[in-house]
């Protein structure tokens, strides 16, 4: 087996569309592994269309999705040559149901497709897609549209991602693939599953794709290990993140503890023995405070393959973030007016959350409506005449309860889904003229960026790149000697 030689910085994939295509187009351009993330990309596709699609980027896309019939029907349905008109609210998705139709699995693959073919174009460089294990039901649209564009790595944390090993097996070749669905209550010895079938969206199936590297997001030496040795595929490799990291953290293990200001306290038991991943004979990166030429040589020194960044890559000029935040949050940053809340409660998945507090923030989240249209974090629960139905901790509380929910689960909860898009500017318009606030998160780091920007009120992502990779380090390379196809 030939060395692979592997990325040693890898772009972080923030969600909902702050890692989106031209992020992680100017990430791989400047060699190292540019991740989009895959969350709500259907939702942000029929947006950006609905805006008129300025640039033409979508459009130009779509063009090259492989079901001609399927992009000609999106557009017909949402492409606005004009763009919305003021005081016009975005057309919404319907919510996802049990069993989703092929209509809808057709918009998650064009969707992702769209996403990895952009940050794909004009360059040789690695992409890859970031999915979270915790938002089940599309992920296995989302992938195999990811690969009909070829994208070359497949990241997926925030839980236990088990099934997809051997599903990216099965989705390479074009057969049925499932993967775990959680639902609440279900009688003793019923298992539900979510099963995708590539050849209904084909009359002559193609050829084999690639098949992508599998690197699962993990918090523990036992999930490393189960997923190594018991998942029944292949993995390449592990991003170990820790909970200074920015989204969502794994929960701190044992009786949870908090400080005074409500953040969970993590101990010794979080802590990663890495001579153990080392063991595992697996290349690994670090992610969670190790944004700095200082953390990328302590990775390397470690025995890491590199590390995972997001934070610095969040606020760059290729980034998602809507303008008017970012240039906000970069403003706050120089002046050290800027803090990350570690918020147990905020997340209605039940994982403690990052926020971002500055001195600009507009959020006005006392007064929001609670209103769940978007679904993404949604829980499926056995309804008591037998269904699977959904409910979400941050939706109106009135309706959790009306579905057998805890009324303690709502408290202090927050709707991501509608805030992230209105992190990237597409925020929703509401009836009664208010649009929908945003929440920002990052890790730590931010509250250290002050001293990155050096008075600078802007930066690009090869200026990050070029930061990592110092004098100590420029040109370097790391290799891996093992069973990992050379792919990257």
């Amino acid at each position: 087996m030939q060395p692979v030689t592997l990325p040693m910085i890898i772009q972080g994939g923030m969600g909902a569309g702050v890692s989106d295509w031209r992020l992680a187009n100017a990430v791989s351009c400047a060699g190292q592994l540019g991740v989009v993330s895959g969350t709500a990309l259907d939702t942000i596709l029929i947006r950006r269309l609905q805006d008129g699609d300025v640039g033409g980027h979508m459009r130009r896309a779509m063009a090259q999705f492989p079901i001609p019939a399927v992009a000609e029907r999106i557009l017909t349905t949402y492409f606005n040559a004009s763009g919305r008109q003021a005081g016009e609210s975005y057309a919404l998705l319907p919510l996802f149901k049990a069993e989703m139709n092929v209509e809808r699995q057709q918009l998650l693959m064009l969707s992702s497709f769209v996403e990895v073919y952009l940050a794909k174009e004009g360059h040789t460089g690695p992409v890859g897609m970031n999915l979270l294990t915790k938002i089940q039901q599309p992920n296995l649209a989302t992938l195999y549209g990811a690969m009909l564009a070829g994208v070359d790595a497949v990241l997926m944390g925030a839980g236990i991602p088990r099934e997809f090993p051997v599903a990216l097996d099965a989705l390479a070749e074009h057969r049925v693939a499932t993967s775990a669905f959680d639902v609440e209550g279900m009688p003793a010895g019923e298992t539900t599953h979510i099963t995708f079938d590539p050849a209904v969206h084909w009359e002559v199936t193609p050829s084999t794709l690639h098949r992508p590297l599998f690197l699962p997001i993990i918090a523990s030496n036992s999930l490393a290990t189960v997923m190594a040795r018991k998942s029944g595929g292949r993995v390449d490799g592990f991003i170990i993140e820790g909970p200074t990291a920015g989204g969502h953290n794994a929960p701190p293990r044992g009786q949870p503890q908090f400080n005074e200001r409500g953040e969970p306290i993590y101990g010794p038991r979080d802590q990663v023995d890495l001579a153990k991943m080392r063991e595992l004979g697996l290349p690994f990166w670090l992610a969670g405070g190790k944004g700095s030429p200082e953390g990328l040589r302590q990775a390397l020194a470690e025995g890491a393959a590199g590390i995972q960044v997001g934070t610095l890559f969040a606020y760059c000029e290729e980034s998602g973030h809507a303008a008017n935040l970012k240039a906000s949050v970069i403003s706050a940053a120089a002046r050290n007016a800027v803090d990350v809340i570690t918020d147990p409660r905020a997340s209605p998945t039940g994982f403690p959350f990052k926020v971002v507090n500055w001195d600009e923030n507009p959020a006005d989240w006392e007064h929001r409506e609670r209103i769940c249209d978007l679904g993404y974090l949604r829980s499926a629960y056995h309804g008591p005449d037998g269904k699977i139905r959904f409910r979400c901790a941050s939706e109106p509380i009135d309706t959790y309860l009306s579905k057998g929910g805890n009324g303690e689960e709502t408290e202090g909860r927050k709707c991501l889904c509608n805030a992230l898009m209105a992190n990237i500017g597409l925020e929703q318009l509401r009836d009664d003229g208010k649009v929908e606030p945003p929440l920002l998160t990052s890790g730590d780091d931010l509250k250290l960026m002050g001293a990155y920007l050096d008075g600078r009120s802007s930066y690009s992502a090869a200026d990050v790149v070029a930061y990592l990779l110092d004098s100590d380090e420029q040109g370097a390379q790391a290799t891996y000697r093992g069973s990992a196809q050379e792919v990257l």
